[in-house]
């Protein structure tokens, strides 16, 4: 349950207003979801995110919507829960997390920024114009592995330093009580 409450969470850091530049929990629930949930339920938060996606570029933006514009995207919502299912499901390691953390957001920075630069006239179809394509993204890049390594971490971290502390609290209570 609470992976769909987290893809629900990711669709809200994209609808409200945030004052940093694409700081979201999207990747983050997207692995999530993919570790926690079967893949024939993928295509639900796809789904959410798309619908997100349309809201955007309508109302958010006013822009008109194109299907062509968004199929990378969605394509990367998906294989981001294919790689949470495949790297994270029943082996969730400090290390797997923090890759597949990472892994997910270089392969949107990377898929979305070539999509841009491939699909529009904002930069020239030239090496040069490419590298510049990247280069704009940097900042967006950032905040996304900040925010999906930190959101990724603390949904696979915190129950497992909860669970230690537990532990640790009822050995020193029962060996205290032991030792009396």
């Amino acid at each position: 349950m609470f992976s769909y409450f987290f893809v629900l969470m990711a669709v809200f850091t994209r609808i409200l207003p945030h004052p940093w530049w694409n700081f979201t929990a999207v990747g983050a629930s997207l692995l999530v979801f993919g570790a926690r949930r079967s893949p024939k339920f993928f295509l639900l938060p796809v789904l959410a995110l798309a619908a997100t996606d349309y809201y955007l570029t309508v109302f958010a933006y006013n822009y008109p919507f194109h299907v062509q514009f968004y199929l990378v995207t969605w394509a990367w919502y998906l294989g981001a829960c294919w790689m949470g299912w495949a790297l994270l499901r029943n082996r969730a390691s400090a290390g797997r997390v923090v890759g597949a953390a990472l892994s997910a957001s270089t392969s949107f920075f990377l898929a979305s920024n070539f999509a841009v630069w491939i699909g529009s006239v904002m930069y020239p179809h030239t090496l040069s114009g490419l590298a510049t394509c990247y280069l704009a993204g940097l900042p967006f890049y950032r905040n996304d592995v900040l925010s999906t390594t930190l959101l990724t971490s603390a949904v696979f971290g915190v129950p497992v330093l909860a669970r230690r502390m537990a532990e640790e609290w009822h050995r020193r209570t029962l060996g205290g009580a032991n030792a009396a």
